[in-house]
């Protein structure tokens, strides 16, 4: 079953394999999270798991809110996020912890975030286009190009031009957990995540893992 924690992005560093190699990794620190609600076929029409993550004051939480979460049990204080896990494990009861030694070391899992916000952007940097000769008199230097054939005298949908980049949710899959600090409730998986320091991060299960 998928197994699947949120957690804050720290920052990147390196480790040192046991073989000697130099691992670039990701530090994402990951508090307890708190189950609020399981999702069933029944009752929901789908199976899923409702986690909290990172407790706020009950000052800044709505009724509706503190509600929620006194259903998940006594001295659970208001959440900040909260998010679905579909498909997750179903043995977990409301109101049970969720830490991050539910993962091991070795095991690959997607990481999902905001990817931090470029602003407006030209169709070089957010689509990758070429650019034209940069000699004087071509007057074609980075510029989107070609806006399609004359004849429907209109720009198609979906025409790669320039606008606003970042800020979009991204899933990056298949990354390897390097290690698990449950003292710390810190994860280290290999590589780059979305998101900018301090971001909500949410890790689960590989959907594509072999």
């Amino acid at each position: 079953m998928t197994k699947g924690i949120l957690g804050r992005k720290v920052g990147m560093t390196q480790v040192f394999a046991e073989n000697g190699d130099l691992i670039p990794v990701t530090v994402i620190e990951a508090a307890p999270n708190v189950i609020l609600q399981k999702k069933t076929v029944e009752s929901d029409g789908y199976t899923a798991v409702q986690l909290g993550f990172e407790d706020k004051r009950e000052k800044l939480a709505n009724k509706p809110s503190l509600g929620h979460v006194k259903k998940a049990g006594e001295g659970i204080a208001p959440k900040r996020f909260i998010r679905e896990f579909r498909n997750i494990d179903n043995d977990l009861e409301i109101g049970q912890e969720v830490k991050v030694d539910i993962f091991a070391e070795g095991d690959i899992v997607d990481v999902t975030g905001i990817s931090k916000g470029k602003g407006f952007q030209g169709a070089i940097k957010r689509h990758g286009q070429s650019r034209g000769p940069m000699s004087h008199g071509s007057r074609y230097h980075r510029r989107p190009g070609s806006m399609g054939p004359v004849a429907p005298n209109r720009v198609f949908k979906n025409k790669l031009l320039p606008g606003r980049m970042g800020g979009e949710q991204v899933t990056v899959q298949n990354l390897q957990v390097v290690k698990v600090d449950a003292e710390r409730n810190v994860l280290l998986i290999k590589g780059n995540v979305p998101g900018s320091k301090k971001a909500l991060i949410q890790v689960k299960s590989a959907v594509k893992a072999n």
